[in-house]
């Protein structure tokens, strides 16, 4: 397994560099973490949030699934995985920032823009089609203005993507509270994997200008 080498090879290169250059900072974690920033990014393999913005082991608190999604708060009966870590950073770890980094060029927001994966249906699970549902209510007025294909429609489900997590986000009574409070800020990014820009969300006028 020549694929699975290579991590194991990439693991020797991280023992002995990094671990070796950043061991104060290791022993120190070995204690415990108490990152301020939690991060809400795609699986996509080219967006990783810990190298783009270049942060040391334990500074951000990550979770990644397909488009960057976070469903809306609910209390039935299911394996939450989302809204578990979003619980467990907001109310045990107690960070005073939410992220949610959306990605040009992304497959699950293409896929809830054309109802296809690759040309093909959504999966034969069921599960890649139930979680991009949450896009459905944007989807429409995207496609009505700028069709189900090309980049510029592409670009806009991937920067709706963002607001709807946002206000999924705001459903859940933790980040309300605490937002109101001032004890947690929330942003929208979207990190633009052709030319390597990050971009902010003004909320005040719905759109993403370079950082």
């Amino acid at each position: 397994m020549p694929e699975f080498r290579k991590l194991l090879e990439g693991y020797k290169r991280f023992r002995d560099g990094d671990w070796q250059h950043q061991h104060d900072r290791w022993e120190m974690l070995r204690e415990g973490q108490a990152p301020e920033i939690m991060v809400i990014a795609c699986s996509d393999s080219r967006v990783d949030p810990a190298q783009i913005f270049d942060v040391s082991p334990g500074e951000i608190f990550v979770v990644r699934n397909v488009a960057a999604l976070v469903p809306p708060f609910e209390t039935s009966p299911g394996q939450h995985g989302v809204s578990a870590a979003l619980e467990f950073a907001v109310q045990f770890l107690k960070v005073k920032y939410l992220v949610v980094m959306g990605h040009g060029m992304c497959g699950g927001c293409r896929a809830a823009l054309t109802q296809e994966l690759h040309g093909n249906r959504l999966g034969e699970g069921g599960f890649v089609a139930n979680w991009i549902d949450m896009l459905d209510e944007v989807r429409e007025p995207i496609a009505n203005e700028l069709g189900t294909d090309g980049r510029p429609a592409e670009r806009a489900m991937e920067q709706a993507a963002v607001k709807v997590s946002l206000d999924n986000l705001r459903t859940f009574p933790c980040v309300r509270e605490k937002e109101a409070a001032g004890e947690l800020t929330v942003r929208g990014t979207y990190f633009a994997i052709s030319d390597g820009v990050l971009h902010l969300l003004n909320e005040e006028i719905g759109e993403f200008k370079p950082a």
